[in-house]
């Protein structure tokens, strides 16, 4: 049993066989063969290593031929490593001893190659474990003979382990047979992490390597509460997480019961509670749990995975769905807040993946016609319903007027065309950035409505890339710079009674519902699959307690202490609740 600590990032636990993908996007099969099936494995394995050597070959005179033969010599050590017979002997003693399929024994022993020679002290030496993970791949390639396997097209339950999965395969998973995922790499504010709570899967990502230590097949069990994993569990621990699972099934019927019960807290202050959601198909999510709409529409999705520009004929049916689901609640549309690198027809570079650089409101400023085709379709949706558009990442007033005046530009247009839609839509913005709070006294003026986006907040705040796994320690909810920011906003939207919510994840996360009331704020907008902890919360306590809390914590200066503060201060309201999130 291997234990393996990564990022919890959508709760829940899953217990069940693994359905591994490599970097490269292979997936590798169950590790054993049938008896009578070794002899025709070994003639495949041998076809790969011949198709392998003679593409080495030819890349060797090739290269031999255009540089000349010392740029060759990579190859003809590649052409070595392949005809190494001590090599071959092991792999054909894995797959005929040990019944190891082919994919498999070349993964196994070739990775254990590769982890000798990165272990040398010799940097030369180390250097040729590169050398050798490319023989693997190339060899997977001829075994396999196509890329990843559709992910899309599973008949069985399964826990996909995986380098990394996109936003978009992420959302093109089917729950009836995903009971859940771990990937090597990837963070808790990522888009996929978002989409994976969103979709209430139970993800950790962010382990690092550990593809090499399972095949597919194994038993595996995915913590998304703790962000473990752990491989080939043994029996005690297998029945511990089936009780545990079964503990958390029968409390979320327990909380199924708060379903139609008024998000309010025992002294009556209402709460609105607002969903946060990702694709058009979570709609209906929120609607289950009845919330009082959607807080917060994300619109990225149109372009992550996309072969082009989405038209507006795209925008307006992934945003008229929403708003029709919605039955008349309203819904904030968050409009694009992406990288340019992530803008198909662009050729990026390594200034566009900055959260730093050109990306959000900037990037649709920069690029009016993109920006006026989403807010086209913005607009004619709004005419379905209570629709709001929220911009994000404004960092200057002068920002968020000329986002105002490409609006008005848009109901000209709108106008003339004849199509149906409203010009009676709220304006918003996010308030993310360290400077939009400071001047928020001139943005109160000029705003409909304000959400506070706390993971960048944090990122912006702290100086941490929330991306960059090197820092992760230091990004935190808990931090007093953070709280006191959201203090600033609530007060400052109080004195011109400018709706003001909060859309971040810590919304969706019990340990801070009672600091977020306690500072004021009456709305918050979450993952659905919080809605019910975050009501139990508010229904079991007084505004009072709250502002005790939130005033407390406000004179503390460490953010552990704070969080371990926050954690107690739940406790004492809910003693059985042990919140993951």
């Amino acid at each position: 049993m291997q234990k393996l600590q990564g990022i919890a990032v959508s709760p829940g636990v899953a217990i069940g066989e693994a359905f591994v993908l490599d970097n490269e996007g292979f997936r590798i099969p169950h590790r054993f063969v049938a008896r009578d099936a070794v002899d025709s494995e070994l003639d495949r394995l041998a076809r790969a290593f011949d198709e392998t050597r003679a593409q080495t070959e030819r890349h060797r005179d090739t290269v031999a031929r255009e540089l000349g033969a010392q740029y060759s010599a990579i190859f003809e050590a590649h052409l070595q490593m392949l005809s190494d017979p001590q090599l071959r002997a092991e792999l054909d003693a894995s797959i005929r001893e040990r019944h190891y399929s082919p994919e498999y024994a070349v993964s196994r022993v070739l990775r254990r190659y590769a982890k000798v020679f990165q272990s040398l002290d010799n940097s030369f030496l180390a250097e040729r474990s590169n050398d050798i993970v490319d023989i693997e791949r190339r060899l997977l390639r001829e075994l396999l003979g196509k890329p990843r396997e559709e992910i899309t097209n599973l008949t069985s339950p399964v826990l996909i382990l995986a380098y990394n999965l996109t936003p978009s395969e992420t959302a093109a998973l089917d729950r009836k047979f995903v009971l859940g995922f771990a990937t090597e790499i990837g963070g808790a504010a990522g888009h996929t992490a978002i989409v994976a709570e969103g979709m209430e899967i139970p993800a950790v990502v962010g382990i690092g390597p550990f593809l090499n230590e399972v095949s597919g097949g194994d038993l595996v069990i995915v913590d998304g509460n703790s962000g473990t994993i752990i491989l080939q569990p043994d029996e005690e621990t297998i029945a511990r997480y089936r009780f545990e699972a079964e503990q958390d099934r029968t409390r979320h019927a327990k909380l199924e019961a708060l379903r139609d019960l008024p998000s309010q807290t025992l002294d009556g202050t209402k709460i609105e509670l607002m969903g946060n959601i990702e694709f058009p198909n979570e709609a209906p999510h929120c609607l289950e749990r009845a919330v009082d709409g959607i807080g917060l529409y994300r619109t990225e999705f149109l372009y992550l995975g996309s072969e082009g520009v989405p038209d507006e004929d795209a925008h307006y049916q992934a945003y008229a769905e929403v708003v029709q689901a919605m039955q008349g609640r309203p819904v904030v549309i968050r409009t694009l807040d992406l990288g340019a690198d992530k803008l198909v027809g662009r050729d990026p570079t390594p200034e566009d993946s900055s959260p730093l650089g050109l990306r959000s409101i900037r990037l649709s400023l920069r690029n009016v016609p993109l920006f006026k085709t989403q807010l086209r379709a913005i607009l004619r949706a709004a005419a379905l319903g209570d629709v709001r558009i929220m911009f994000p990442l404004i960092s200057a007033v002068h920002e968020f007027r000329q986002a105002k005046m490409i609006v008005a530009d848009v109901i000209d247009d709108l106008l003339e065309s004849g199509l149906p839609f409203s010009r009676n839509v709220k304006l918003g913005m996010m308030v993310e950035v360290p400077s939009a709070v400071i001047m928020l006294d001139q943005f109160v003026d000029e705003v409909d409505f304000l959400s506070l986006g706390t993971n960048d907040l944090i990122q912006y705040t702290l100086a941490v890339d929330r991306g960059n796994k090197d820092v992760a320690d230091l990004y935190s909810s808990s931090d007093p710079a953070l709280l006191r920011l959201i203090d600033m906003t609530v007060k400052a939207a109080e004195r011109k009674q400018t709706p003001v919510s909060l859309c971040g994840q810590m919304s969706g996360s019990t340990t801070y519902t009672m600091l977020l009331l306690g500072l004021g704020l009456r709305s918050l907008s979450v993952p659905p699959s919080a809605v019910y902890e975050i009501k139990r919360v508010v229904r079991s306590v007084t505004i009072e307690q709250c502002r005790a809390v939130a005033a407390r914590a406000l004179s503390m200066e460490n953010a552990r202490n704070i969080r371990n503060f926050l954690k107690e201060e739940l406790k004492k309201v809910l003693p059985e609740m042990d919140d993951q999130r």
